[in-house]
Order: structure tokens, then sequence, then C-alpha cells
């Protein structure tokens, strides 16, 4: 993949399906929350800083999980790993089937339980066509959505201001948050904390980018940055062209932009299309990030060998796999509805996330503070150490605004993955036993020969 490719795959992983909601989720607080919206993208640019000075250091697929390996050992690389996939096929069964409902705006009408999980199940698996014919293909495809989402979305946020009303924009903080700013702008950022869930994706991809020790750190700066200025202008606009109050009910905020500005009721239907690609885009992506993940541990046995194997620079099985997953989830959504298995399973990504975020913060502070300067540059040292407590910081305050049922149901789900830490350990040492008991055997053999030959001259002497 190329720095354009790479830099499409971080922003379209980035924006996914969410931002169309989000100025309404949002505006219950008041445009406080524009300002935790600000310091969560300082976050997230420390973090994708981090994740491109640990790319120069680390080139290879797996991102998180290689630096956590490196740095803490087998067991946390695993947990890495193993956090990152779950996360990864549950988030792209959440993304299908959130694909259906702006299918539904498009083609209106009377919709069966059948109809949207075949709708669902398409979403799902043409990205998956497109990872297995390669990474070429999945580099074009993430080029053209991402160009596509990009645009409409940049446009309205650009022709927005030109219609901005400070009248719009409501209190600066309302009843919906708590007595303080502070404790307002918490509540908000718990919303906005996952906007920016997507960063590390060049890193996880680096073994198929181009001159990877250069361009995946600029491919993670730049599809940050991208994805930051379309958030942040997006808000803004929205917040300006709606009225609060209607906002604050809205179902669909940038259609009510687009309708505020130029009249009309058209704004729907273009907002439903740059949606529909939009996730079909991340789902593009987060397939492929799906297999990277588990490729990485499988080549150091920490995963089950198939995961291990690629054809046309993509893991096949990982992403079979994920797909598959991901595919029985969404058929249990629609069978049992989403208050069933499949909330708590979404609540498990949100602390799953998370866990390869803070052991890469934390082994770029460890690969800091070890001293070992064949690794780092001694100019860089005070610049490198605040970007990673920052990041680290940042993450931190993403496990926070989780919320307590988020993290109590990750850590379980977490701690299910020690069963297959402690299989795979299993059969690596079942697999190194033979081999150290045949060399103990020879030797002993050769004791014993060296024992006779000595009795012999013995005895001959």
């Amino acid at each position: 993949m190329s720095l354009l490719t790479a830099t499409c795959l971080v922003m379209g992983n980035i924006i996914g399906g969410g931002i169309f909601l989000l100025p309404a989720s949002v505006a219950p607080f008041g445009t406080l929350s524009l300002v935790a919206f600000g310091v969560l993208t300082i976050g997230a640019v420390a973090l994708a800083l981090v994740f491109g000075r640990l790319a120069e250091r680390h080139p290879d697929t797996g991102g998180p999980y290689v630096y956590a390996r490196e740095a803490f050992g087998d067991f946390a690389g695993f947990l890495s790993a193993w956090s990152y996939w779950t996360m990864t096929w549950v988030s792209n069964a959440a993304l299908a089937v959130a694909a259906v409902g702006y299918v539904h705006v498009l083609f209106p009408g009377s919709a069966s339980a059948g109809t949207d999980l075949l709708v669902a199940l398409g979403a799902l698996w043409l990205p998956a066509l497109a990872n297995l014919a390669g990474t070429r293909y999945v580099g074009a495809v993430q080029l053209v959505s991402t160009i596509l989402k990009f645009v409409p979305l940049l446009f309205i946020a650009v022709v927005g201001l030109f219609f901005f009303d400070p009248d719009n924009l409501g209190p600066f903080q309302t009843g919906s948050g708590s007595a303080s700013a502070l404790g307002g702008m918490s509540a908000a950022a718990a919303i906005l904390l996952y906007s920016y869930v997507g960063v590390e994706s060049a890193a996880m991809s680096a073994g198929e980018v181009r001159d990877p020790k250069r361009n995946v750190g600029r491919a993670t700066v730049l599809g940050t940055v991208g994805a930051a200025v379309v958030y942040l202008l997006g808000t803004v606009a929205v917040f300006g062209t709606v009225a609060h109050d209607k906002l604050v009910a809205s179902k669909a905020p940038f259609s009510d932009a687009v309708d505020a500005m130029f009249g009309g009721h058209w704004g729907g239907t273009i907002v439903a299309c740059a949606a529909v690609v939009s996730i079909i885009g991340a789902l593009n992506g987060w397939t492929l990030m799906s297999a990277q993940s588990p490729y990485a541990a499988a080549k150091d046995g920490l995963f089950p060998a198939a995961f291990g194997t690629k054809r046309r620079g993509v893991p096949t099985f990982g992403v079979l796999a994920a797909s598959v997953l991901a595919s029985a989830l969404t058929v249990i959504n629609y069978l049992i509805g989403s208050g069933g298995v499949f909330e708590i399973l979404v609540l498990i990504t949100t602390f799953s996330v998370t866990v390869p975020y803070l052991l890469a913060a934390a082994a770029q502070v460890y690969f800091l503070l070890s001293g070992r300067r064949d690794k780092v540059r001694p100019a860089r040292f005070a610049r490198d150490l605040t970007l990673a407590l920052v990041a680290f910081g940042f993450t931190f305050w993403l496990v926070a605004g989780a919320g307590y049922a988020a993290i109590y149901q990750g850590v379980l789900f977490l701690f299910a993955g020690i069963l297959v830490y402690a299989w795979m350990a299993a059969r690596r040492r079942s697999r190194r036993t033979p081999v150290a008991d045949g060399a103990h055997t020879g030797q002993a053999q050769a004791e014993a020969a060296l024992v006779d030959q000595e009795e012999h001259q013995r005895l001959a002497g």
C-alpha cells in the first residue's frame, strides 16, 4: 500500500457510521461538547504520533501486538492480540447492523427481518471478498470509499460555515451535564471517546505498507488529522445551522443541516448514501484489521497456525474467521433481538480496544526509559516521552469513559482468553519436549559410552 492508500485506511477506519449521528448525540451537553472534542483530538493525535514512532522501531504487521510482546513478553502480546481481534469482528457486526438503517432511508417501505439480515450479511461479505482478492483490492476499495464519503462530509462542513448562525448554538452548558464545566465536558467526552478508534490501522498493517519506517507514521498522523478536520468542522457546521432544540431530538442531524442550508427534504437521501459508503469502507478496512493481529500472533505461536497463512498479502483464514464470527453474531442479533447477547458483546468492544492502546503506549514509555539508546534517539527523548504519557492518559480516559458495564464485561472476556493462551503455550511446549528429550537422551548415551570406554581402558591397563 502506498502512503495515500495507508492514509485512507486510517481515515476510513476512524470515520465509520457514527459520525452521522454524532452532533445530535452530544447536543444535549451544549457547545461545551465542542471543547471536549478539541481535547480528545489532541489526545488522538498524540496516540497517532506514538504509533508512528513505534512503527519506525518495529515496522512489522501486527502493530500494538508487536510492541507489547517486544516490551513485555508473550503474555502481554497475546492479551493485546486477543483483545484487538475480538473488538474487530464484534464491531464489524455492529457496523453491518447500522448499515441496514441507512439502507431503509434509501429504499423506504415495509422491511422484514429476513431482508434486513440479508442486507447486513451482504455488508459483511462484500468487503470480505475484496480482502480475499488481495491487498491491492483492499487499498482500491478503501481509496474510493474514503473519497466518496470524505467529499460530501467536508462539503457540508465547509459550506455550513457560510450558513452559520450563532443563535442556533444554544447554551454553552446544559443541565444534561454536571454542575461543573469539567463534569459536563467529561460526560460529553464519554460519548465522543471512541470517535478516534482506528488510529492504529496503518501500524497494524505495517508489513503491507511501502517503506513502513517512513510511511506508517506519516499515514497515521495524516489520517487522524484528516478525520479530525471532518469531525470538528462537521459538528460545528451542524451546531450552527440546526436550532439547538431541534438538534437534540434529531435522528439525522446532517440531513437536517442540508435541509436548513438549501431547503427541501432531499438531504436525507444524500446523507444516507454517504453513510452507506462510509460504513462499507469502514468494514473493508476493519475486515483487514481483524486478520492482522492474529496473523502476527500466529507467527509467534500465540494463535493457531491457520491464522498465520497469507495469500496475495492478506491473512485469508483470519478474514474468513472474523467474517464468519461477525455473521453469526449478526444472525443472533436478528433472532433474539438487540437487547440480548449482541448488546453485551458490543459493550465488550468498548473496553477491548483500550487494552492494546494502553499496552502500546506503555511499551513506548518502557523503550524510552529502559536506556535502549540504539532504539531511541536522545534528542527526541523528552518529546517522545511526553507524547507517550499523553497517549497513555488519553487511553486511560477511554477506559474511564467506557462505563462500569463495559469494563466488567470486557474484563471477563479478557480473562477468558487466558485459557486460549494456556492451550497455545501447552502446544508450544509439547512440540519442544521431544527435541529436548532427544537431546537429553543423546547426552546420556554419550556419557555412558565415555564411562564404558574409560572402564575398558582401565581393565586393559
